[in-house]
């Protein structure tokens, strides 16, 4: 991988659609990526304002290297097809749509985005937030090729499956670890889902800790506070950075000098080992890249 084909994913905000500050407000917080939201954050009254004012957004160019996507209202709603259809023609780098259930959900949207003429770089990033979704995750991960990013619902997923949100999560960690498996054999991206509580940095620290431990890509995030240590906890450290440039270096020279074993600091030095290193290195060179534009 080099950072010509990763897309740094670690912080991605939810910003309401309706809200002229917090619109204006995200031009200025460094996420990696933005969902313009049209759902939960937007009363019912103001949900074609909320339409308008993210397209608009989309279009303007003011955002810088931030990806912007459009989180749209989930598809048994009335809004559904009118919010999909706005969001193609405004061409978002994705549409996040709640609540995808079947692949049958994702063949849907694909039709409508093709309908209301939207660029094949406009990717669909489909949330799995109900028992069914969980079910058929490999199915949803493997509809089509325009499904870019899985989007974990946690909020939803833990009151339909009647469980606690509780310090660990330990109720949904089997629900999570499925959808990351999900995507990882489709080879898609996987966003864990928000931490509610942003007067507890303590605890959305752990979480983020335990996002990036499962092999999630990146966490979706409900306030600025948390775009930084999201972003660093998803970073490679220094010693990491430094570690990995050895075992590239070390296997390379090994190879060249047709050495049968390869050691850095004392450990034998594998394929998956040298895999792993190129991938901390491209992630370094992707999101300095991003940070630099």
């Amino acid at each position: 991988m080099s950072n010509t084909d990763y897309r740094p994913r670690r912080s991605v905000l939810y910003m309401p659609g309706a809200n002229d500050k917090a619109l204006e407000k995200a031009k200025t917080i460094p996420t990696d990526a933005i969902i313009f939201d049209t759902e939960d954050s937007v009363a019912p009254d103001m949900k074609e304002t909320a339409r308008g004012k993210v397209a608009d957004a989309v279009r303007s160019g003011a955002y810088g290297s931030r990806e912007l996507t459009i989180r749209v209202n989930s598809i048994e709603t009335e809004w559904f097809e009118d919010d999909v259809r706005s969001a193609a023609a405004a061409a978002p780098s994705g549409v996040v749509v709640p609540k995808v259930n079947t692949a049958e959900d994702v063949h849907l949207i694909e039709r409508l985005l093709d309908e209301g003429g939207a660029p094949q770089s406009t990717k669909i990033w489909a949330m799995l937030e109900t028992p069914a979704a969980i079910e058929n995750a490999v199915a949803i991960a493997t509809s089509t090729d325009r499904l870019a990013v899985l989007v974990m619902g946690t909020n939803d997923l833990a009151k339909e499956l009647q469980a606690a949100l509780v310090p660990g999560r330990h109720p949904l960690l089997w629900g999570l670890g499925r959808c990351v498996n999900a995507a990882r054999y489709a080879g898609k991206v996987i966003l864990d889902g928000v931490y509610n509580n942003v007067r507890d940095p303590e605890g959305f620290e752990v979480e983020v800790r335990q996002s990036f431990e499962m092999g999630f890509d990146g966490k979706t995030l409900v306030h600025p506070t948390q775009v930084e240590p999201t972003n660093d906890t998803f970073a490679p450290s220094e010693e990491e950075l430094d570690y990995s440039r050895r075992v590239i270096e070390a296997f390379e020279e090994g190879i060249a000098a047709g050495k049968g074993v390869i050691t850095v600091d004392g450990r034998m030095i594998e394929n998956l080992h040298v895999d792993n290193a190129r991938r901390v290195v491209a992630i370094d060179e992707a999101v300095r890249a991003l940070s630099e534009g």
